[in-house]
């Protein structure tokens, strides 16, 4: 059995579809935190909605820190460095929060 061969490797290609990941995640964060504000400002939205709305939104504002860090450090070097642990943690952390946000408005 042969392995994969790196002979016409483009290195370059990771970090530009890592990157496009970022931006497009970061993407679909904010829509799910547009519609969160869409929600909390309906008329008749108990207040509940509005604290729900916020956390929504500070949440994406920490995600969107840690994609930024992420974006810049895979276009300012040849070779990225991995990811910090730290900075994975958070960007899974305010995910799966935005995720029971979203629920939580809904429900």
């Amino acid at each position: 059995m042969g392995g994969v061969s790196t002979a016409g490797r483009d290195p370059g290609l990771q970090p530009e579809r890592t990157r496009l990941a970022w931006r497009r995640t970061t993407l679909s964060a904010a829509v799910a935190a547009v519609l969160a504000v869409r929600t909390a400002l309906r008329a008749g939205a108990p207040a509940t909605a509005i604290v729900g709305c916020a956390l929504c939104c500070a949440l994406w504002l920490g995600f969107l820190w840690v994609a930024h860090h992420r974006i810049r450090a895979l276009s300012a070097a040849v070779r990225p460095p991995a990811l910090a642990p730290r900075h994975a943690t958070a960007a899974a952390l305010c995910a799966v929060a935005m995720a029971v946000c979203a629920v939580a408005l809904l429900v």
